[in-house]
């Protein structure tokens, strides 16, 4: 009776896994291969453009490096002189806006460095925007503000009880004031950004001296307090982030020297809602802008292009998708349906010269180049969703989770050392995240498969991508913060 059971079993099993076979290859032929090979068309012509969009880039990059071009020379710039007839009314007065929602560690960091701003005192407003809804955080924003009123300085906190609109929302109800109607020109400070004393002198005259220049945007510098317990893949990760942001302030070192100081997320949780900004918001403007900018008669046909085509749709669109449905589900899936082929120069030359354009601004970085290119497909999934619900207008895409700041209070949370067995605990300090799993799990398939069965050779790249996406996954990426 056992032996019957057990061909009866068997027999069952092999029936079944017949049928899987069967209906894999009637669903394979008429309906996956060609949908696969449309989109493999579809991220190819995307890949194309991106590529083009990088090569463009690099092109003027090192026109402006080679020729050693700087705003002065293309705008007019001179420092504001003292009059003696007008004395401080040769300044125009400005508005310093300080947006904030519950920004216990770093408020006292981005008001002082405000009010600590070099401009006559009788010529400068500054304004904090708090949406907290935490009453002792407003309590404590509300007597930073009173006490540096009481040395002096010309500082108003307000308030409104609603979040409607955000951070965009605060800084327009800001200028509904009356008080606001006497300034000339504003600034705007997130709460984590402390601009050095000297930021109006040197950007104000831009605005001063070019009246068709509406706009000043100083580059950012970071800085960034990681604890002893940080995971090796996230040192490696800010390293290469770090370096790239050096770089960065090197070139921008000969071209226009005004910085400002912010914060780098401290977190993988907090960088996931950052990117998810970042990327929704630009998809998101770009469906609710695009037509007004084409039909606007004041912007040239160039700049429209540049605006739309470039920047938004090639930049902060393509670049998203292509990232993650190519490199991370495409060409996986081209491994078990292998009548559909990827080109070379599609699979490796394209890709390979983006990456080469990308590191050329970072040659110190170059050892971290593989770690920060399997980190950037794995925060593409997140990327590429925010960008389909930016565009589609779905989902979260009113939704604005701040950046949580740390400051300084970094390096008091960390100073008490945690144990061993304490510092690798997934429970309290790890949150699974599924998505990034069943990608990983899936890669690991492809690769598997290809390695066993396949003659594409991706199995490297496919095994080394799933262990980057287990690694996010599984909370491996990011430092955990103490709650006291």
């Amino acid at each position: 009776m056992d032996w019957i059971s057990s061909e009866t079993s068997l027999s069952t099993r092999d029936g079944v896994s017949s049928q899987i076979g069967l209906l894999w290859q009637q669903v394979r032929a008429p309906l996956l291969v060609p949908f696969l090979r449309i989109m493999v068309v579809l991220c190819l012509v995307m890949s194309l453009m991106l590529f083009l969009e990088r090569v463009y880039m690099g092109i003027v990059i090192a026109f402006i490096k080679v020729l050693r071009r700087k705003p002065e020379k293309k705008y007019k710039w001179e420092p504001v002189k003292d009059d003696l007839e007008l004395a401080n009314y040769s300044y125009p007065m400005v508005l310093v806006q300080i947006p904030m929602y519950n920004e216990r560690e770093v408020y006292q960091l981005s008001i002082g460095a405000a009010c600590n701003l070099s401009w006559p005192a009788d010529r400068i407003l500054i304004q904090v925007l708090d949406d907290s809804t935490d009453p002792t955080i407003k309590a404590m924003v509300e007597q930073e503000c009173r006490r540096w009123a009481g040395k002096g300085v010309n500082i108003k906190y307000e308030i409104r009880d609603n979040r409607k609109g955000y951070k965009a929302g605060a800084l327009k109800e800001g200028m509904k004031h009356n008080y606001v109607k006497m300034c000339d020109y504003v600034a705007i400070f997130d709460a984590d950004f402390q601009p050095d004393s000297d930021f109006l002198m040197r950007t104000i005259p831009f605005l001063v001296h070019n009246p068709e220049v509406g706009l000043v945007q100083a580059r950012w510098k970071f800085g960034i307090c990681l604890p002893f317990n940080t995971p090796p893949l996230t040192l490696v990760v800010t390293k290469y982030v770090i370096q790239k942001g050096v770089q960065i302030e090197k070139y921008i070192n000969e071209t226009s020297s005004v910085r400002v100081k912010n914060e780098l997320p401290s977190t993988f949780k907090a960088y996931r809602y950052q990117q998810h900004r970042w990327s929704c918001g630009p998809a998101n403007l770009f469906r609710k802008m695009a037509v007004e900018i084409a039909a606007n008669k004041k912007v040239s046909l160039w700049k429209k292009c540049y605006l739309i085509y470039s920047f938004f749709f090639v930049r902060k669109i393509v670049a998203h998708i292509v990232t993650f449905i190519f490199y991370c589900v495409v060409m996986p899936a081209t491994v078990l349906i292998p009548e559909v082929q990827v080109p070379i120069w599609g699979a490796v030359y394209i890709p390979s010269t983006i990456t080469l354009l990308n590191a050329v601004g970072t040659p110190r970085s170059l050892h971290l180049l593989v770690f920060w290119i399997l980190f950037e497909n794995v925060m593409s999934l997140h990327r590429t969703r925010a960008t389909f619900i930016g565009l589609f207008e779905v989902g979260r895409v009113n939704e604005w989770v701040v950046t949580e700041k740390l400051g300084d209070a970094l390096k008091t949370k960390m100073s008490s050392k945690a144990s061993k067995k304490d510092r690798f605990r997934i429970g309290e300090r790890y949150k699974l995240h599924f998505m990034e799993i069943f990608v990983g799990l899936y890669l690991l398939f492809c690769g598997w498969y290809d390695y066993s069965f396949g003659k594409n050779r991706f199995y490297i790249y496919l095994f080394l991508q799933s262990m980057a996406f287990f690694a996010a996954g599984f909370g491996y990426i990011g430092v955990f913060v103490p709650n006291s």
